[in-house]
């Protein structure tokens, strides 16, 4: 049906009949579609918030059109919000006015909100926002830390409730690839290492989301990235052109698609390909959104998964990004155009174009003859359904009340702070002359911290201004990273894993003076060697706020974290270490499994 026909034909309603079959309702829908509201489906990029929960305008920073352009210029109806709320109200206010704005297109089909991670302290717009108004819990890696398999699902299904109650109804995780390279700058939203453990919590993690089967109160999970992203060249991460090949020198290609069994079998709705290339595979050597023998050959006639299939942001267009530019992630196919990228896409069998906005250019395709309409409606049939099984064409707005009592509330609030507890892993707890260990601490002693808000220290024990005046000091540290040019990439940490010269001595010189307890963040594995020795005691963290932290050295908490992933003993033994093999690094400081308790 052309445009201009479909402007002067009558509606038939009869799709928004919930007492029909979905897959009718389906039907009913799309044979009344013009090309371009279904080419509308296939596009999902980011969207902003505008001040005070109105629509937003264009944002010149990430270059994105204004919220009326996206649904009335472009018909598009998949959007990824990008930021952190300012509260629940606002938010829930914000959807139900993007959903009215979709609600008066001819159609009416309502939007699908998706979004990256948001119940941590993780702040990158490429991968995570922070928690803002929502529950804080540990990183995923946290979770794995944690290794419990009902806590996980039991995440889930308050990460569920909360998105649902401001109208987020695909969640972009989970991320279930292996963390196998230490220097991958994702690890810290993966499960760890282990494929058994990535696996079990991951099914947790989907089923807490979506429930026994997608329905009115499910937030579909879109698993990434399949066929499992860890195996990076030398750790740098396949967002930047530096970072595009994935390498298996340990042969270990199959052991990555463990956990993705366990995610199907799970349930998860939609599926999400890396931006990796697979170097000396039986794949071919293009990016796994591109790659049909991975999506087609592996995903859908293998797996037999019918589901989504979204791509990774930015595969199709260059784009700029804080100022800076940033090229299309079109690895292996770099030398084809936009137009060339997205019949590859297409012809490998994914259904829709992650963090791109140009219908047009799909018009275009069609129109040529260069993929054919039908092949357009297998994947809208795919992209309706979902909708339909949301419920979101029956029950397309949230209730602002009920956002404002589910989200952060009280309970939920709890129980991620106690995962941030549990999820510390203390790594070394040395004794004392008088054979003592040094942890717990004893309450009211004198304390001098860094990188430790003193009020809240104050709250344990007696906060002095120099490590010589203290009984104990206490040091939080970042894990290290290699800073680099470009001011989005240093948002992912990749680079050595060694502390800088400046770091360990000054550690070295305070645990001389007092004895010191340090608390590493460990988003990715740092190298504790140079340090291990001079320190009274090192506990890990993956998210955790300073009172969670205090809790558990002060002995109010009992520590429960086991590493998810081995801590090595050198940057040499990093380097030789095959990027795709988990407990590969040599002689490591700390192996998997690794966490004391008291």
């Amino acid at each position: 049906m052309t445009a201009d026909a479909a402007a002067s034909a009558p509606i038939d309603p009869s799709f928004r009949d919930a007492s029909l079959p979905i897959d009718e309702r389906v039907e009913r829908l799309l044979g009344q579609m013009t090309l371009e509201e279904k080419a509308g489906l296939f596009f999902q990029t980011m969207i902003t918030m505008g001040e005070d929960g109105q629509l937003a305008g264009a944002d010149a920073t990430f270059g994105l059109p204004s919220t009326d352009d996206y649904i009335n210029g472009l018909q598009m109806t998949h959007f990824n919000l990008l930021g952190s709320a300012p509260s629940a109200e606002l938010m829930a206010e914000w959807h139900n006015r993007l959903q009215g704005l979709a609600a008066k297109t001819r159609l009416g089909i309502p939007v699908t909100l998706s979004s990256d991670p948001r119940h941590s302290f993780s702040d990158n717009p490429g991968v995570a926002m922070n928690a803002g108004p929502f529950s804080e819990w540990p990183e995923t890696l946290g979770l794995a830390a944690i290794g419990d398999t009902e806590l996980v699902e039991r995440f889930g299904d308050i990460a569920r409730q909360e998105y649902l109650a401001v109208g987020l109804r695909v969640a972009l995780h989970p991320q279930i690839d292996l963390a196998t390279e230490p220097r991958w700058s994702r690890q810290v939203n993966t499960f760890g290492e282990s494929a058994e453990l990535s696996g079990a919590l991951g099914a947790a993690y989907i089923r807490g989301f979506q429930g026994p089967e997608i329905g009115p109160e499910s937030v579909s999970t879109m698993t990434k990235h399949f066929p499992g992203g860890g195996p990076q060249k030398d750790g740098e991460d396949p967002h930047f052109a530096h970072g595009r090949e994935q390498v298996y020198p340990g042969d270990n290609f199959e052991h990555h698609l463990k956990p993705f069994e366990d995610a199907f079998e799970a349930g998860t709705s939609q599926i999400m390909p890396y931006y990796g290339m697979p170097i000396g595979t039986e794949y071919e050597e293009v990016g796994f959104g591109f790659n049909k023998s991975v999506i087609t050959g592996l995903l859908r006639e293998r797996y037999k998964f019918d589901g989504i299939v979204c791509t990774d942001w930015g595969l199709i267009t260059d784009a700029e990004i804080m100022g800076q530019p940033f090229p299309a992630r079109a690895w292996g196919v770099e030398h084809l155009s936009p137009r060339e990228r997205m019949v590859k896409v297409l012809e490998a069998g994914a259904d829709q174009f992650g963090g791109e906005d140009v219908p047009e250019l799909l018009i275009e395709i069609v129109r040529s003859g260069d993929v054919s309409e039908a092949r357009i409606d297998e994947s809208a049939r795919r992209l309706l359904r979902e909708k339909f099984r949301l419920g979101l064409f029956d029950a397309p707005l949230v209730d602002v009340a009920n956002a404002v009592r589910t989200v952060g509330n009280e309970e939920f609030r709890a129980a991620g702070a106690a995962a941030q507890r549990a999820a510390i892993t203390v790594l070394t707890n040395s004794t004392s002359d008088a054979g003592a260990p040094t942890l717990p601490l004893a309450r009211g002693i004198r304390v001098y911290v860094e990188g430790v808000d003193a009020e809240v220290a104050a709250g344990y024990g007696t906060v002095v201004g120099t490590p010589a005046e203290a009984d104990v000091a206490i040091v939080r540290l970042q894990a290290p990273f290699t800073p680099r040019e470009n001011h989005f990439e240093n948002f992912f940490h990749q680079g050595s894993l060694d502390f800088d010269a400046e770091t360990v001595n000054h550690v070295r010189a305070l645990a001389a003076v007092v004895p010191t307890v340090v608390d590493v963040f460990l988003d990715r594995p740092a190298i504790l060697t140079p340090i291990v020795g001079d320190v009274a005691a090192i506990v890990g963290n993956f998210g955790a706020s300073g009172a969670a932290l205090l809790d558990v050295l002060f002995g109010e908490f009992t520590p429960r974290g086991k590493l998810p992933m081995e801590l090595p003993s050198s940057m040499a033994a990093v380097e030789a270490n095959r990027p795709d093999v988990p407990f590969d690094t040599k002689d490591p400081l700390f192996r998997f499994g690794h966490g004391l308790s008291y």
